[in-house]
């Protein structure tokens, strides 16, 4: 059954608008119900928590709401998962948290794919020694046969992402997990770029800890850490020293009050997919745009060069001789949202040698998105990169 598009796109208010948003994996955009809850929690109780008073209790009743949302959506119990702005700033505490337990020689492997959020903070570690698990340059997958070389008895933690927020590759985190778990390794799984289009079954995975954005999941500027609770217990406070209980030990300044009340409404919207028309849909998209752009001479995809459910619709190229700033300029003009750059996976930019061309153009894009609006930047990349047959359109196909 197909996903009823006109539905769900009313669901989005900044969806009717002339613009077309194809920067998704930057940020999604935010759906009207979670919008109302955010106005409702200003009007009504916005107080602090932890008062006696009707107003404050609301409070604390929507927020707490919000992480019963999640734990919902994930499949485990609300102490299990940390709130906080972003992944970077979740991960730099989740390191800062998980410092005691590491001593010197101690093993931790990194890619050189990932976001640098979940790069960094482990590499600032001090004493830690880092092994760099690094893609196959072929097909920029991270492989199990180039990982088990790096693990030994002294590895402790392993730090990878499910999907590429570069060139949209899935990789198999349970398996990879089972991996990591034979050799004694924890792993942090970056799940922000497959969030939106899978559902995330972490119990089921096995991971140790995982963080996604709810920002790139149809809510507000927030994000989310999931963690084994066990685990959790056994990480160093970082709030207050008399703060002591998760997961308020490792929120530092709490959580965001007002944009909590949202996340029910995110949940609700997400339960209420069928993520098996999800992933077709979003498969037709991606299809529509890479078969175009393998037509063109001089254009390099990253990544997989077709269509699959085993990348997300995240498409990243080059053209040769150009600067990635001038293709999204021209598309720009066309009220078509796109972005070039390194996505903050420079290391990964970096080892394809695009660092100096302004790395690689992305468009990005979600179930909300239509063929049409695909045909649209079909039509805008066709007048800058091949303007002789920009008058020959795509041809129209249903949007469902």
């Amino acid at each position: 059954m197909a996903l009823d598009l006109s539905g769900l796109r009313r669901q989005f208010p900044a969806l009717d608008r002339e613009w077309t948003f194809f920067d998704n994996a930057g940020g999604s955009q935010i759906l009207g119900t979670a919008i109302d809850r955010v106005v409702e929690f200003f009007t009504s109780s916005n107080v602090q928590l932890g008062g006696s008073y009707a107003p404050s209790v609301l409070a604390a009743e929507r927020v707490a709401a919000g992480s019963q949302a999640l734990a919902r959506w994930l499949g485990c119990d609300a102490s299990e998962i940390i709130v906080g702005g972003s992944t970077t700033q979740l991960l730099a505490n989740l390191a800062l948290a998980m410092a005691p337990q590491l001593a010197a020689g101690d093993e931790v492997i990194v890619t050189n794919a990932d976001h640098e959020s979940n790069i960094g903070p482990w590499r600032r570690l001090p004493g830690v020694t880092v092994k760099e698990w690094r893609v196959d340059p072929e097909t920029l997958l991270l492989r199990a046969e180039d990982l088990e070389p790096l693990l030994s008895p002294r590895t402790r933690l392993v730090c990878f992402t499910q999907a590429s927020n570069i060139v949209g590759s899935v990789h198999d985190v349970a398996a990879l997990t089972h991996l990591c778990h034979e050799h004694g390794a924890k792993v942090v799984v970056d799940g922000v770029a497959y969030a939106p289009h899978r559902r995330l079954p972490v119990r089921e995975w096995g991971v140790d800890y995982y963080v996604f954005s709810l920002y790139k999941i149809y809510g507000p500027h927030l994000a989310a850490i999931y963690g084994r609770r066990e685990l959790l217990a056994g990480l160093a406070p970082i709030n207050h020293f008399f703060i002591d209980e998760l997961p308020s030990k490792l929120q530092p300044g709490h959580v965001p009050y007002e944009l909590m009340p949202a996340l029910p409404a995110v949940v609700d919207y997400l339960e209420a997919l069928d993520f098996a028309d999800v992933i077709a849909h979003e498969t037709r998209l991606a299809a529509r745009l890479l078969d175009f752009l393998r037509g063109l001479r001089g254009v390099r995809i990253h990544g997989a060069a077709t269509a699959s459910a085993a990348r997300v619709p995240t498409v990243s190229f080059s053209v040769d001789g150009r600067h990635a700033s001038q293709i999204v300029r021209a598309v720009d003009a066309q009220r078509i949202g796109i972005k070039h750059g390194d996505f903050y996976a420079r290391r990964l930019i970096d080892a394809l040698g695009l660092g100096d061309r302004g790395g690689v153009v992305r468009a990005s894009m979600v179930h909300y998105n239509t063929i049409e609006e695909v045909d649209r930047l079909i039509a805008a990349l066709a007048s800058e990169l091949c303007p002789k047959a920009a008058a020959i359109r795509p041809t129209a196909a249903p949007s469902g």
